[in-house]
């Protein structure tokens, strides 16, 4: 077996096994101004994540490129066409000489076209594979980041990333990536035909492109910042809709609704007012462009009626250079326009590239990071040694905390509200990494270094989808039986059995609804079928009411059963069946010991006990069900 000190976690290795699928509340809101967003890849670095994630696809890229240039060379044959046409009728040929050259013009349209859909289909095969690879990548580090980082920057900037930011570069993938690429190959491929008509009339085109250049060097110097601050804008105005909404009880308690209201209104006009700038911006852009077109095209027509007079081109050319040059309207247009959206899902794509960059969690300093050791400790033990931990500079919520778990041990952790045992419960089982201090654990060598913990707390998130697939999230290939006898530990099978299509049935978002203590138990079923040898339950009974309560505290000690756990207690009767008990206040262990033997010390817990049993007491005289006993008020630990 191995010695493992906690590091930031990982869910994937190094962190906890959160077998409720759920997570902790962001108890600790800044203001807006004081927030550390995530980070954003810079402009060079993104080009490179985006050459990183086309290289492996160079197959794709390159045949894609093959065909879309061999569509629009093909089409580039329909301006000479027109222009024969054009000579023949000024020759004064007979009709029937037009029969060719217009069957060739339509053969030029279905093979343009065939091969136009062929390229754009391949081309956007290859963004759609590079999207997914790079959303894949973005979910993995987003999964990996610390809790801390998350909360510091939002789950507004989190959210406004996995959603908006994904679905601007997404459309931009599948309209403006294919186009874009289409525009430019007929820019190019245009250019090169007018030279071939005669040097002159490239000449003459070219007098447009100062112009433009011109006004994509202005737009883009002027979009780039405006779409990077109306991203940061979209995820401030998510995050204060998230903060309004999530806390809405509390804002009506306190009659807070105007002042939460202006803050509302206030975000979504300042993202209203970016969004204005930028619509003003395209028009002027718009609006250049055509000052562009109209020279190129009036340098185009001088120059051709200047060859046709000398004798040096005929009607019939000069008719195909300026028809070659107004095709390239579209994609000129297209090209420079399709910058707006290059520019927004740039910005997009450098946030989404900036949390996928996010290096893997550093190794922490010796004492606290991961290393095996001979003679290690029984395995499933864990050691606590000189914990502190601080949110804040200079606001320790811990204070040199020092705590032993024997293997198969159970603990309960008791204390007031604020006493610190949820944030010490989380840096046991990884979630936070402790200031100061360590935590090892007696990791079996079956489990490797970094996953010996699965936690359970009382915020369950039921995934949509079957049953059956919601407990696998503990354990992939556990088979039918394995999850029947998973959820018969828990008294759950006869429940889950008598669902509409027993553990088939959805679940979930859109799905059949469990009860509160019905998620509990799916949650323990996933602490069963993970099977790691410690267990940290965070007042994993809280929200079922006191008879589900009794219930599913049944339920945990059969879960638990074989496992070091440690239970923060919400009834203090729960805790009195414990092993051990510990007692928090302040941040620090203030007693330790047997629920007898802290009884008659006669001091922290046997004050709690003693208020419990008084509120218990009185309950029972007063309810008219005296077999519920009432909580004894020992709230969740704000962090």
């Amino acid at each position: 077996m191995t010695t493992a000190d906690h590091q930031v976690p990982d869910p994937g290795e190094g962190g906890p096994a959160d077998v409720t699928g759920g997570g902790e509340a962001d108890a600790r809101r800044t203001p807006e101004e004081g927030r550390e967003l995530l980070p954003v890849a810079a402009p060079a670095r993104t080009r490179a994540a985006v050459r990183e994630l086309l290289r492996p696809h160079r197959g794709l890229a390159l045949g894609g490129f093959a065909v879309m240039v061999a569509a629009t060379a093909v089409g580039l044959l329909t301006q000479p066409l027109l222009g024969h046409i054009v000579d023949l009728v000024a020759d004064r040929h007979p009709a029937g000489a037009l029969t060719l050259p217009a069957a060739l013009l339509v053969l030029v349209a279905l093979t343009q076209g065939g091969a136009t859909a062929l390229g754009l289909s391949l081309i956007s095969r290859l963004g759609e594979t590079a999207l997914a690879e790079l959303r894949e990548q973005f979910i993995e580090r987003a999964l990996r980041l610390p809790l801390e980082q998350v909360e510091k920057a939002g789950s507004g900037d989190l959210t406004a990333r996995v959603t908006g930011d994904v679905s601007q570069v997404s459309e931009a993938i599948r309209t403006a990536l294919p186009e874009l690429a289409r525009s430019l190959l007929a820019i190019v491929l245009t250019l090169g035909a007018l030279a071939v008509l005669d040097w002159r009339f490239l000449l003459a085109a070219l007098l447009a492109v100062p112009v433009q250049a011109h006004t994509a060097r202005w737009y883009v110097r002027n979009a780039v910042p405006l779409y990077a601050r109306q991203r940061v804008a979209a995820g401030a105005q998510q995050q204060q809709l998230l903060d309004t909404i999530g806390g809405a009880a509390t804002v009506r308690a306190f009659r807070l609704e105007a002042g939460h209201t202006e803050r509302v209104t206030r975000r979504s006009l300042s993202a209203v007012e970016l969004t204005m700038r930028g619509v003003r911006l395209v028009l002027r852009f718009y609006s250049r462009l055509h000052l562009a077109e109209y020279t190129g095209l009036a340098a185009v027509l001088v120059v051709g009626f200047l060859l046709v007079r000398e004798g040096s081109a005929s009607i019939g050319t000069a008719t195909a250079a300026a028809l070659y040059f107004h095709s390239l309207f579209g994609p000129v247009n297209s090209a420079l326009v399709l910058l707006d959206d290059a520019q927004s899902a740039g910005a997009s794509l450098s946030r989404l590239v900036g949390v996928a960059d996010q290096a893997e969690p550093e190794r922490p300093e010796r004492g606290r990071g991961q290393r095996q050791e001979p003679g290690a400790p029984s395995e499933g033990a864990v050691t606590v040694t000189g914990l502190g931990h601080a949110y804040e500079p200079g606001r320790p919520v811990l204070h040199d905390v020092d705590l032993t778990l024997r293997p198969g041990e159970r603990v309960a952790l008791v204390g007031a509200s604020g006493a610190g045992k949820t944030t010490l419960a989380k840096i046991i089982a990884g979630i936070h990494r402790p200031t100061t201090g360590s935590v090892r654990l007696a990791v079996p060598e079956r489990h490797g270094a970094g996953r010996a913990v699965a936690l359970v707390t009382q915020e369950v998130h039921v995934f949509a989808g079957s049953l059956a697939d919601d407990l696998r999230l503990a354990r992939p290939d556990a088979g039918d039986d394995d999850l029947r006898e998973a959820l018969a530990r828990v008294d759950a099978l006869a429940w889950a059995e008598a669902l509409p299509d027993g553990l088939r049935t959805i679940v979930g978002e859109g799905g059949h609804r469990l009860t509160a203590a019905q998620t509990q138990q799916l949650a323990l079923a996933r602490l069963v079928l993970a099977d790691l040898p410690i267990a940290v339950l965070d007042e994993a009974t809280a929200e079922a009411g006191s008879a589900g309560a009794r219930v599913l505290e049944k339920a945990t000690e059969r879960a638990v059963e074989g496992r070091t756990a440690l239970v923060v207690a919400h009834r203090l009767a729960q805790a009195a069946t414990a092993d051990r008990i510990v007692v928090m206040d302040g941040g620090r262990v203030v007693e330790s010991g047997g629920h007898d033997e802290l009884r008659a010390a006669g001091g922290r817990y046997a004050a709690l006990w003693g208020a419990w049993s008084e509120i218990r007491g009185t309950a029972h005289h007063q309810s008219p069900h005296p077999t519920n006993p009432p909580s004894d008020g020992n709230m969740k630990d704000p962090r």
